[in-house]
């Protein structure tokens, strides 16, 4: 399977973040887990949420941001890889002046279902 970032059109996530799914099974029939790169804008914030079944694991490839895991607050930058475990809340703000992107995976594949604001 292979797929091509300029064909896939964002979308916006119940947290309010801009996702593009790069590799989904409801798109491109891979099994298991979801691959996607969110982009959170200069100045804002997704909502606290937390994820009921899916283990996400996040890895920041543009920007700086401030996230909070649970009852941890720390800032990312890029390189920094997050894991977020089924049922931790969690929200991330960008703090720079780029826009945040973070690659996102999720096991099993992300589901709006899933997701319950805080």
């Amino acid at each position: 399977m292979k797929t091509s970032y300029a064909s896939i059109e964002p979308f916006t996530t119940k947290d309010g973040s801009q996702i593009r799914e790069l590799m989904h099974p409801a798109q491109q029939g891979n099994r298991a887990q979801s691959f996607a790169e969110a982009v959170v804008l200069p100045g804002q914030k997704t909502q606290l949420h937390r994820h009921r079944v899916a283990e996400e694991i996040y890895h920041i490839t543009q920007g700086t941001g401030r996230m909070r895991l649970g009852a941890q607050t720390f800032d990312v930058g890029v390189g920094d890889t997050v894991c977020i475990a089924p049922g931790t809340p969690h929200c991330i703000a960008c703090t720079s002046a780029l826009a945040l992107k973070i690659l996102c995976a999720c096991a099993p594949a992300y589901a709006h279902e899933d997701t319950e604001l805080l």
